[in-house]
């Protein structure tokens, strides 16, 4: 399984992703599952893949090497070459069902589902700061400021969080450590979702990567973090009152 979540803010675009891919209870292994497409000055995009391994790599093999062409006669494009984010949003989704034409039928013969989504998100040019959610049919829905976060893969433990917390408001920095709790919440509640985790930052206009990094089981700060909100979660809990009824 797979958590990913994806921040757009007025101030920029948070990305993270766990690595843990499984297979069964003995065949865990780790994958790069956010790709950063970074040329300086130009774009700065970050794709994030949950589902099916094997395609979302067929998937990323088309963006970034082979080209997609999203009409019938238009030349091939990567995420190089798009000119705009919705742009890049069309070819993920094409790139998605041509990968279902040729490993579609194949994935249903064995039973198994064509499964994969994706988190596109970033900036090309004078162009806005955009995120998308791309789905295995290959169409896609777009973050808002009324809900600036988008999550794939196992999400259900680290929402609460971003709902109580998250705004487009949200400065860059805060949303990184309600990304990382987020994260936290949910290794920590679900065993196919596991560190380390890789995350990218983007300031807004500035067409570079502000932070790309991968953190681990010891990383100082997310240790620290993670205890930080144990420890406040506890005392929370502590200080609220509890019930007057009779039991």
């Amino acid at each position: 399984m797979t958590y990913c979540v994806a921040l757009r803010l007025k101030t920029g675009l948070v990305m993270l992703a766990d690595t843990r891919t499984n297979a069964g209870l003995d065949n865990i292994a780790t994958f790069r599952k956010l790709t950063v497409i970074e040329t300086p000055g130009d774009r700065v995009i970050g794709l994030m893949t949950a589902g099916n391994l094997a395609v979302s790599q067929a998937v990323l093999s088309l963006l970034l090497e082979q080209g997609v062409s999203i009409r019938e006669g238009e030349p091939p494009q990567t995420l190089y070459t798009v000119p705009t984010m919705v742009r890049a949003a069309q070819l993920v989704g094409q790139a998605i069902r041509e990968v279902f034409q040729v490993d579609g039928p194949a994935l249903e013969a064995q039973a198994n589902d064509f499964n994969v989504s994706i988190l596109l998100g970033g900036q090309i040019g004078s162009g806005k700061l955009r995120l998308f959610q791309l789905y295995a049919a290959g169409n896609f829905i777009e973050a808002t400021e009324d809900t600036c976060f988008l999550q794939i893969g196992e999400h259900k433990y680290g929402k609460p969080i971003l709902d109580r917390a998250a705004s487009y408001d949200t400065e860059v920095g805060d949303a990184l450590k309600l990304a990382l709790i987020s994260m936290d919440s949910t290794v920590r509640s679900n065993l196919s979702v596991g560190l380390p985790v890789d995350l990218m930052v983007y300031r807004r206009d500035a067409l570079k990567v502000a932070l790309q990094k991968r953190v681990r089981e010891d990383d100082p700060y997310f240790k620290g973090l993670r205890q930080a909100w144990s420890d406040a979660l506890t005392r929370a809990y502590r200080t609220i009152e509890g019930p007057d009824w009779d039991f």
